[in-house]
Formats: C-alpha cells, structure tokens, sequence
C-alpha cells in the first residue's frame, strides 16, 4: 500500500512551534524517530503515521490539546510550504480553493481522496459553506481543527477588517477543549454532526483578493508542478502495482482482486486509476515480466529455463514465445546478442 506522507515543512515549524513551552526538540523528534536533518528540506517527505504520533507526543507533553489548531491560527502557510504562495497569491476564493486542491497532496499526500477534492464548496440558498471531504476524520480530530483554524488564520491576519467564518460542524464529539477551540477560531462551533463544515460569509465567492500578482503566482506554480511531478513519479499507481507483483512473481500470481485488495481499493478503482496513466494491469504485469526476464538474461547468472521460473512460466515453451512477442528474439538469440555487443 502507498506509504502516506506529509510535508517535512509542516512537521518542522508544527515541532519548532511546541518549543515555545519548553520542549528539546531534538529530544521530541527522537520520541517518534526523526532527526532534524530529515526536515531541513521543507519539501521532503515524512510518513503520515509518524506526523500523527508527533502530534500525540506534542499534545501530551505542552498539555495543550488545542495545539495543532493554535499552530494553524498563528503560523503562516506561505512560511511552511510553496503551497501557501500560491493560495496567498490567488485571484479570489474560488481560485484559491482551486489550487489548493490542485497541490494538497504537496502538504499531506494521502491515497485515500478518490471521489473528489480534499475541500469543495457548497451553496445552500443564502449559506456558503467549505466543507472538508477527508474520509475517516475522527482517527485524528485535530486534523480537522487545524484545517479550519487554518483557513480561519489566513484570512483574519491578511483581511482582518473582512468577517469570514460565520460557524463551524465537526463531526467528532465535543472535546473537553471546546470552549478554548471556540475562542481560539472566534465562531461558534457545533460538534457530532454528520459532516466538518465551515460557513463563511457568502460575499467570498465574488469578493476579489486584494494586491496579487499573476507573474508570481506562475511562478510559484512552476515550483509545486515541478514537486507534484517528483512526488507522482516516486509513487505512481503502476510502480505500486508492480511492488505488489514482485513478491509472487515467479509464482506466476497476478491477481488483479489481490492486488487492488492489498493497496486498499476496490478493483475497478484500480482498473480506472491505471488507465489515468495510460495503461492496464494486463500490460503492466506483462511489463515488469519482460524487463525482469531481461534483466536476468542479461547478468547471465541463471539459465533460459531458470528465468522463466522466475518470472511465473512453468514451461520454458511459453516463455519463449512470450519472450519472442516481448522483443522480437529468443531469449537464446537475445543473450548471444549480449555477448557478441560485450565481445
């Protein structure tokens, strides 16, 4: 399954934020195995599980179980992430909505966003409300805090003669820090309902930002496509495909049931996510066959039939014939080729 992450970004400032009340943060880091050198590029990659026991570990030791929200208030995005440049130079709300979706996964890269953006806007008659879509959102309550305290941050430091947030839904129940995570986001907030919600003020959706630039917004959205790319590049849908068959190879096992199953997706899921990249799980098993058969061939350590056992042919017949479609050659006439180019 793909290992979920975030931005090394947000766990250093969220770390460096708890040393206000005291804490070594080396000493904090250690707690949950990270060091300090792994966050110095704020565009590396940390594992999401880790970030979610830091916060644990944070809470715990400042007794502050308002932290993660308090730090959304009080830091600035575009201090932690290109992502925050970008937003901060957005047209309006519904650009900045649009581009945050666009690169959220460069914050926090989750696979679980299949049906729609992480945020959508939602109009009901006379009520605008932003409405956070992420599954599961009771495994970490503060999660979902932080995510309005966010939005509720950004527009009272920049717009602060504009009224924003008009009142909150949360869907975990109400926390014995309730009364503080009010006055911390200044709306009311209403807690165990069906969705996590924030209505704002409906003259958003047409209200201008005031002083951006499109010259820097380009700019910073070359920067996070070039980092959406790295990141799609370092886990695409087929390269974790092919991490799953590798295992059971030379078992000739290529479920694509199994699979979808083991990266925690249905399978036609994992059929339409496949062809967004342009190919199929037929074609990707039959690939990663071909270059594994190759690759052993070519370090000429094991025989014709050895490399068909070992990526799944039980009769060396049907390898050479698969071989032949593969390259256009025997894998006999494919190694001789080998060594007559090494001769």
């Amino acid at each position: 399954m793909k290992r979920a992450t975030v931005a090394a970004g947000l766990v250093r400032s969220l770390a460096a934020y708890a040393t206000r009340s005291g804490l070594h943060q080396p000493d904090i880091l250690g707690e949950v195995g990270l060091t300090e050198a792994e966050l110095r590029d704020q565009d590396n990659r940390i594992g999401f599980d880790t970030y979610l026991k830091l916060i644990d570990v944070l809470i715990s030791q400042t007794g502050e179980p308002a932290l993660l929200a308090k730090h959304a208030v009080e830091t600035q995005l575009e201090k932690i992430s290109v992502v925050g440049l970008i937003v901060g130079s957005a047209a309006s709300l519904p650009d900045a909505m649009q581009q945050l979706n666009r690169y959220a996964t460069l914050m926090v890269d989750i696979d679980i966003m299949e049906s729609g953006p992480r945020f959508s806007v939602s109009q009901d008659g006379s009520e605008v409300w932003i409405i956070d879509n992420r599954p599961d959102p009771n495994r970490s309550p503060a999660l979902t805090e932080a995510a309005f305290g966010r939005f509720i941050g950004e527009f009272r430091r920049n717009l602060p003669e504009h009224p924003f947030a008009v009142r909150i839904e949360m869907t975990h129940a109400k926390p014995a820090h309730a009364d503080e995570l009010e006055q911390l986001l200044q709306c009311p907030i209403t807690f165990g309902r069906t969705r996590n919600a924030m209505q704002i003020a409906p003259e958003w959706l047409s209200r201008p930002f005031e002083n951006t630039s499109r010259y820097v917004f380009g700019i910073f959205s070359e920067k996070a496509d070039a980092l959406l790319q790295d990141l799609a590049r370092e886990d695409s849908i087929r390269a974790r495909v092919e991490a799953g068959l590798m295992p059971g190879l030379h078992k000739g096992e290529a479920s694509i049931d199994a699979i979808a199953s083991e990266l925690g997706m249905s399978r036609p899921t994992l059929y339409r996510r496949l062809k967004q990249e342009g190919t199929t799980f037929a074609e990707v098993a039959d690939e990663l066959r071909c270059r594994m058969a190759s690759d052993y061939l070519s370090a000429r350590k094991v025989s014709v039939n050895e490399a068909a056992y070992l990526v799944g042919f039980s009769e060396a017949s049907s390898f050479v014939r698969a071989f032949r479609r593969w390259t256009g050659q025997t894998p006999t006439e494919y190694r001789d080729q080998l060594l007559a180019a090494s001769a």
